[in-house]
């Protein structure tokens, strides 16, 4: 047992993308596979569930298929998983995970006796098929349908349903274990609602593509140290030095904001004509 200190180092990026039906899903896993293999499609291994819909995007490339048939139990998603792996897949895309949950509640439904107890039957398979993907070593690409959801409000003594927006079908808590989730509306515009990575965070929404996978593999192939970078900031001379430190390691972009803009101001200040005086010398300079 010994204490290190924290480094990332390469990683695997397991991200989920939810969205209704026609959000693009399916085409927006495959250009995100595509930039995370560097094109190389031989490497990507779709598990469909969406009755075949993963062979309509077959001009993308030539990628791999294993179709799925019902009942779509986790023990069969971990069996799918388990042959990509071992057919060396790069990136497993599972499309979609949200027939596992389907499944998981019409086999609780059917449980007898105490319904809050038989979730221990329900709950262990659930974290099977999840530990799988998070200890899988591929990148994984998860799907998740959506559906309206409700919440109800008192009204004149009455409850009443009110529609409060959109819930991926899968277990409540399903969210917290990707590193990135892309909410994908009807437009095909993507937006981070999680990203530990933070090169999406805050900013505005956008269409997946190619690019979208480079920018991961990037992240995931780059082991850079805190350290490192707040040297760079430090070692910068000029504005366009600093703003290509910020644009070379956007992953760092929210978590060193404070040293950026710190960095920004004295650049700023050493360039601005009116923090001069007629011979020339810098009046901070001066005062210093």
């Amino acid at each position: 047992m010994q204490l290190r200190k924290s480094e990332r180092k390469q990683a695997k990026i397991k991200m989920a993308l939810q969205g209704s039906s026609g959000s693009g899903k399916s085409l927006s896993s495959l250009l995100l596979a595509k930039g995370l293999t560097n094109s190389n499609l031989n490497k990507v291994a779709v598990i469909d569930t969406e009755n075949g819909s993963a062979d309509l995007y077959a001009h993308v490339g030539e990628y791999n298929v294993l179709t799925l048939q019902p009942p779509y139990t986790p023990e069969k998603f971990i069996e799918a998983i388990e042959v990509c792996e071992s057919a060396e897949m790069e990136v497993i895309i599972l499309d979609s995970i949200s027939p596992v949950w389907d499944e998981l509640i019409d086999f609780h439904s059917k449980l007898p006796g105490n319904s809050f107890a038989n979730w221990n039957k329900v709950t262990p398979r659930q974290k099977a098929f999840i530990n799988k993907i998070l200890q899988c070593d591929a990148h994984v690409i998860a799907t998740m349908r959506t559906k309206q959801d409700y919440v109800l409000q008192q009204k004149d003594g009455k409850y009443i349903p009110e529609k409060v927006g959109l819930k991926a079908v899968q277990r409540d808590d399903v969210s917290y274990e990707f590193t990135i989730v892309f909410d994908i509306d009807i437009k095909h515009f993507a937006k981070a609602s999680k990203d530990r990575t933070n090169l999406f965070s805050g900013k505005p929404e956008f269409m997946i593509n190619m690019a979208t996978g480079k920018r991961i593999l990037e992240w995931c192939n780059s082991p850079i140290k805190e350290k490192d970078i707040k040297l760079k900031i430090e070692e910068s001379l000029s504005l366009n030095e600093l703003i290509k430190v910020y644009n070379e390691h956007p992953s760092f972009q929210l978590p060193l904001k404070e040293q950026f803009s710190t960095k920004k101001v004295q650049l700023e200040n050493l360039i601005n004509p009116q923090n001069f005086s007629s011979n020339g010398i810098n009046k901070n300079a001066q005062s210093n």
